[in-house]
């Protein structure tokens, strides 16, 4: 090993010291350069028209492939994971419509933002003026690819990073910076010959093990999609209004979930026990109210009607308006 090789494996190191310090579950580190495995198959998922209406994904092809673009004179890319799991006690009303354990609480965008703004300032402060940007969900960022590619778990069959001590119950964040580190090396998939979300998924939206049709997936219809759900099978929702987290529920990974530590994760107790009529009776100011700082914004107090008019049609069938 080189002084240099040496230098940067000692300052990749106290990286992952400082970002587990600063509350981040887990951190790794990869090389910023062309995704050349992933190209192929994201050339071909768009071809497929598996994003459905997220036209969005169409663009910045060049960026989301190469971090260079996005940052000049990018050299690494550190990766950390933000559990949100919640503890056992965090229960929905069971007469309640679903909403992903992701978005009872704060927006993750804004909590993530905040640590890795955090985070950034801890590096400046030990290795001087860093050129870089974070990153949370909100750019053309392949994360998952970058979080395995640093070692921090693998792409599992539903298409979701799974690591072997914590699941798939976290947010994946990154910076990208000028700042030079010792790269790690991915993990195998442990994935073995299970397919319980295959199996699971009641829209058929894991079309073959790690491929996933983005416009079947119950989270598309509740939160991407805009305007009417064209679909017949509102039973197939499984209730759920906003999101869906049935292939991570019955991961066998997931038994290794621990309820996270964010007191901005913990949400209002007046979502957890409103009840169906409650929710289905909701005003524009109680949504308002309850959710204005909530991911359920992303649909809007409209698309979530919308959503729960779909998903009630086996109680109170509507004409069939597409």
């Amino acid at each position: 090993m080189t002084s240099e090789q040496l230098l940067e494996s000692k300052r990749a190191q106290r990286v992952k010291e400082i970002a587990l310090r600063e509350g981040f579950e887990f951190c790794g580190i990869s090389k910023a350069d062309f995704l050349s495995e992933e190209a192929p198959r994201l050339e071909a998922w768009l071809k497929a028209g598996l994003h459905g209406e997220m036209k969005y994904m169409e663009n910045h092809f060049d960026k989301r492939l190469d971090p260079r673009i996005l940052v000049p004179n990018a050299k690494s890319i550190i990766s950390v994971l933000y559990n949100y799991y919640p503890p056992e006690n965090e229960q929905q009303n069971p007469e309640a419509p679903k909403i992903a354990k992701y978005a009872r609480a704060e927006d993750y965008h804004f909590v993530l933002k905040d640590k890795l703004k955090g985070l950034f300032e801890c590096l400046t402060e030990e290795f001087g003026a860093i050129d870089g940007r974070v990153f949370v969900d909100s750019a053309p960022v392949m994360d998952k690819a970058w979080a395995a590619k640093s070692g921090l778990g693998w792409i599992g069959k539903h298409s979701n990073l799974l690591n072997r001590e914590m699941g798939s119950f976290f947010f994946i964040a990154e910076i990208i910076s000028d700042l030079k580190l010792a790269p790690d090396g991915p993990v195998r998939d442990y994935c073995g010959t299970c397919t319980r979300c295959i199996d699971a998924c009641p829209t058929d939206a894991i079309i073959e093990p790690y491929v996933v049709d983005g416009s079947k997936c119950i989270s598309y219809f509740t939160i991407e999609l805009k305007g009417i759900i064209q679909r017949t099978d509102p039973e197939a929702f499984k209730n759920w209004a906003f999101g869906c987290d049935i292939c991570q529920d019955v991961c066998p990974w997931n038994r290794f979930s621990k309820p996270h530590n964010e007191p901005r994760f913990n949400p209002d107790k007046r979502v957890l026990e409103m009840g169906k009529e409650a929710w289905y009776e909701m005003t524009k100011e109680i949504f308002d109210e309850l959710f204005d700082k909530s991911p359920l914004q992303r649909s809007g107090y409209e698309g979530l009607k919308r959503n729960l008019k779909f998903i009630d049609q086996k109680n109170n069938p509507q004409p069939n308006e597409g």
